[in-house]
């Protein structure tokens, strides 16, 4: 079982405009059935985590559809609209017992932190997240949500590209101390 942080980037960093729109990255071409593509990533994924954002944006271009069948845990301290039948939990705080909670859920399959980069470190300050994969797109936003706001290290297990991406997969080395921490 391994607890991946799975998302696009622009080639300067960030995850999302400062307005946490995604509309950069829906314009790139991608092939669906390529090397690292979602759709083969998602089959092997158990359960998943997301903060708030990233479910707002789910939940408005999705048009209030939920499209996961998997348990997923959604970092807020607001409450949440949950679409009928989908299995949402509201979490809050540390991630630790979440994780312990995603695995029993998970029954055996792997861990997925979807979006939120703060929320990967989360999961990376607490020693819980072994896996990087980006796609980077050919584009830059200037700002917005920092890919991964944390000092990592990260050993290179593979690269490959998609359509217009290019695509890499970390394995989370440890956390990097920081000069004059």
């Amino acid at each position: 079982m391994t607890t991946h942080f799975y998302t696009a980037s622009s080639l300067d960093g960030f995850i999302a405009t400062s307005e946490h729109s995604l509309d950069w990255l829906l314009k790139q071409d991608v092939d669906q059935d390529g090397p690292m593509a979602y759709p083969e990533f998602e089959k092997r994924i158990g359960a998943l985590a997301m903060g708030s954002s990233t479910y707002d944006w789910v939940m408005q271009h999705d048009e209030g559809q939920w499209g996961y069948t998997q348990p997923t845990w959604v970092f807020t301290h607001r409450a949440l609209t949950v679409p009928e039948g989908a299995d949402i939990r509201r979490a809050e705080g540390d991630v630790t017992s979440v994780h312990a909670a995603m695995i029993e859920a998970a029954d055996g399959r792997d861990l997925w932190v979807v979006g939120g980069g703060d929320l990967a470190g989360q999961f990376a300050d607490a020693g819980l997240l072994d896996e990087v994969w980006v796609q980077y797109a050919p584009v830059t936003l200037g700002s917005g949500a920092p890919l991964l706001p944390r000092s990592l290290d990260l050993e290179l297990l593979d690269v490959a590209r998609n359509g217009s991406f290019m695509c890499g997969r970390y394995r989370v080395v440890g956390t990097r101390a920081v000069a004059g921490a």
